[in-house]
């Protein structure tokens, strides 16, 4: 039974940038930097049979490759942070892919998405550890973070471990972003 989700790579470049800002805070445990990602959709564990059908149409989705800025540091949680991310320049093109997936998934017969679609790339999970002022204290002097722009093109159906942060994450399918 695979753990599934879809989401959009991140430039090995960029990916190096952001592995710079690991370090600083107790109990974090921080993301590898290969396994940096946008997600899209959190599908969850299903089945096989249904892990194929949702490959399949996810390949029937036909857009134009998308525009992606990174900028900004923020967390997760105010009062009690329990992650640490980058924030993604929302669009209409990265909103309506999003809401492509969304409904194929849901048209499979998976429930809806229960939270809103907020584009980020988590950077680390926070156990307990680091209060709230510690991680105000690592955005103040880590939050101005910017990288280039990139474009995606193309998007990928991962799986990943029934683990907390799941990682390592591995290709299942990639789709190329070009109507």
């Amino acid at each position: 039974m695979p753990r599934l989700f879809t989401g959009l790579e991140i430039p090995a470049d960029i990916g190096m940038r952001l592995s710079l800002l690991s370090g600083g805070l107790r109990n974090a445990r921080w993301i590898e930097r290969g396994d940096y990602h946008i997600t899209l959709r959190f599908i969850g564990d299903i089945e096989d049979r249904l892990a194929d059908e949702i490959a399949d149409a996810l390949g029937r989705i036909h857009r134009d490759p998308i525009e992606i800025r990174l900028g900004g540091l923020d967390a997760f949680g105010k009062d009690k942070p329990h992650s640490i991310f980058a924030r993604v320049e929302p669009t209409p093109e990265l909103a309506e892919l999003q809401a492509e997936q969304e409904r194929i998934i849901q048209r499979l017969g998976l429930p809806a998405e229960r939270r809103k679609f907020t584009p980020h790339m988590t950077l680390c999970r926070l156990r307990g550890g680091a209060s709230a002022d510690e991680v105000a204290r690592w955005l103040a002097m880590h939050g101005d973070f910017q990288a280039p722009t990139f474009t995606a093109g193309r998007f990928v159906l991962f799986s990943s471990k029934a683990s907390t942060g799941g990682g390592p994450y591995l290709i299942e399918e990639a789709y190329p972003l070009a109507a």
